[in-house]
C-alpha cells in the first residue's frame, strides 16, 4: 500500500510539472498564433475592402493567380502542401517547418482575396501560426513527442484565433489528425493555446462576426428526424466538396505541367464564371451572404454556386482556406432546405454552417462546439445531430489528404477494407 501511495504522489508531482511546462509553452503558442491571426485578419479586411471599392481588381484575377503561382514555384516548393504538410509533420516529425511558409501563405492568400478568388482563411491562419510556433522546437530543445504536441497546439491556436472559437479550436487541433482517434496527450496545451490565441487576437482590437438564431424550438420526434435528414444532406454536400476539390486539383496537375499556369488558367475560368452569373456574391469569404442566411430567404442555388466557385479556386491552386467557404455553403444550404423541413431557417442555417464543415473536415466534435460558441447553448442538440450525421454521411475522404483513418466510421466496415482515395 505504501508503494502505491508513493507512486500516486509521484504521479501528481509529474502532473504538476507537466502543467507548468505546458502552461508556459501554450501561452507562447497562443501569443504567436493570436498575433499572426490578427495580422491575417487585418490583411484580408484590407484586400476585401480594396476589391469592393475597385471592381476592376477582379480583372487582375488571372495575373494574381500567376503571381501567386510563381512565388510558390520558385520560393515555396517545400511548403506548398500547406495544411497537409503540417499533418504529415505531426504524424511523422522530420524537419522544422520553414518560416517562409508563414510569409508566403499570407502573401498568397492576400492576393487571392484582393483579386476575387473564392477561398477562406483558416488554412492560412493555421499555417502561419504553426510555422511560427515550430521556431520553439530548437529554442526549447523539444523532443519529437513534445514537438508533435506543439504543432497540434499551433493548429488549435490558429483556428481559435481566426474564428473566435477557443473550444472548437482546442478540439480541432486534436481531432483533425486522424478519423477515429482523439489525441488526448495534447489536450491541455491545445486548450491553453486556443484560449490565449483567441484572447490575443481580441486584444489587438480584432472582432468576429456575430450570428443570431432567435428561436430554437423544443426537440420533438419529428424535429429529430428532420435534423437527421438535414445532417445527411450536409454530409453528402461535404463529400461532394472534398471530392470535387481534389479531382479538379488532380486534373489541373495532369493537364498543366508548369504549376504557375494552373492558377492563371483558373483565374480566367473564375473570372468568366463571375461574368456568367452576373454577381460577385460567390467570391471571397462571402460573410455578408452567410449573415443573410440567418435573416432572409436566399436563392436556393447559392450553396451550389459557392461550392463551384470554391472548388475551382482551390483546385486551380489559389491560396487560402476551405472552412469559411464551407460555412457559406452550409448556411445557405440550410436556408434553402428550410421550407422543406419543419425547422426554422436561422436554425437550419446554423446547423448547416457547422454540419458541412464537420463532414468535410471529419471533425464532428469541433463542429458541435463551434456551433455552441457562435450560436448559443440552446442550439447544441440540433448542432450535435447535424454534425454527427454529416460526419457519418460524408465518407472517409475529406478536405485534408494527409488526414489518416485510424478507425472506420461504421461498425460494419473493417479498417483494412477502407478505400479513402479521392
Amino acid at each position: 500500500m505504501q508503494d502505491v501511495n508513493k507512486w500516486i504522489r509521484l504521479e501528481q508531482v509529474q502532473a504538476i510539472s507537466d502543467l507548468v511546462k505546458w502552461l508556459f509553452i501554450g501561452c507562447l503558442i497562443g501569443m504567436l498564433t493570436g498575433t499572426s491571426s490578427a495580422v491575417l485578419l487585418v490583411a484580408l479586411d484590407w484586400a476585401t475592402g480594396l476589391r469592393e471599392s475597385y471592381h476592376e481588381a477582379l480583372l487582375l484575377l488571372p495575373m494574381g493567380g500567376l503571381l501567386s503561382g510563381l512565388i510558390y514555384h520558385y520560393l515555396g516548393k517545400s511548403v506548398e502542401a500547406g495544411n497537409n504538410l503540417l499533418l504529415e509533420e505531426i504524424h511523422n516529425p522530420q524537419n522544422i517547418i520553414p518560416l517562409r511558409m508563414a510569409i508566403l501563405v499570407l502573401i498568397g492568400t492576400t492576393i487571392s482575396h484582393l483579386c476575387g478568388a473564392s477561398v477562406g482563411r483558416e488554412g492560412t491562419a493555421v499555417q502561419m501560426g504553426t510555422a511560427l510556433v515550430d521556431r520553439l522546437t530548437p529554442i526549447l530543445r523539444l523532443n519529437r513527442i513534445d514537438r508533435r504536441i506543439v504543432l497540434m497546439a499551433g493548429i488549435s491556436g490558429g483556428f481559435a484565433a481566426v474564428f473566435g472559437t477557443p473550444l472548437a479550436g482546442m478540439v480541432f487541433g486534436l481531432e483533425v489528425l486522424a478519423v477515429g482517434r482523439f489525441r488526448y496527450e495534447g489536450l491541455f496545451p491545445c486548450a491553453i493555446a486556443a484560449i490565449v490565441g483567441d484572447r490575443i487576437t481580441l486584444a489587438w482590437g480584432l472582432h468576429h462576426q456575430v450570428y443570431q438564431i432567435p428561436i430554437v424550438p423544443e426537440l420533438t420526434i419529428f424535429r429529430l428526424l428532420a435534423a437527421i435528414v438535414a445532417g445527411a444532406i450536409f454530409g453528402l454536400t461535404a463529400m461532394v466538396f472534398a471530392t470535387l476539390t481534389h479531382r479538379i486539383g488532380d486534373y489541373f496537375k495532369a493537364k498543366i505541367s508548369y504549376p504557375p499556369l494552373r492558377p492563371f488558367l483558373g483565374g480566367i475560368l473564375v473570372l468568366g464564371a463571375i461574368q456568367l452569373v452576373g454577381t460577385t456574391k460567390y467570391i471571397g469569404l462571402g460573410i455578408p451572404s452567410i449573415v443573410s442566411a440567418f435573416h432572409a430567404q436566399l436563392p436556393p442555388w447559392d450553396f451550389a454556386a459557392k461550392l463551384g466557385f470554391t472548388t475551382l479556386s482551390l483546385g486551380a491552386g489559389f491560396k487560402g482556406g476551405e472552412v469559411t467557404p464551407l460555412f457559406y455553403i452550409g448556411a445557405t444550404l440550410g436556408n434553402a432546405i428550410a421550407p422543406i423541413l419543419a425547422l426554422p431557417a436561422p436554425l437550419l442555417a446554423g446547423m448547416g454552417f457547422a454540419g458541412v464543415f464537420a463532414g468535410a473536415a471529419n471533425t464532428p466534435l469541433a463542429g458541435t462546439l463551434m456551433a455552441i460558441e457562435l450560436f448559443g447553448v440552446p442550439t447544441g442538440i440540433y448542432a450535435t445531430i447535424a454534425c454527427v450525421v454529416s460526419y457519418l454521411c460524408s465518407g472517409h475522404a475529406g478536405i485534408y489528404r494527409s488526414q489518416r483513418v485510424s478507425l472506420s466510421k461504421y461498425t460494419g466496415v473493417k479498417d483494412r477494407e477502407l478505400d479513402v482515395s479521392t
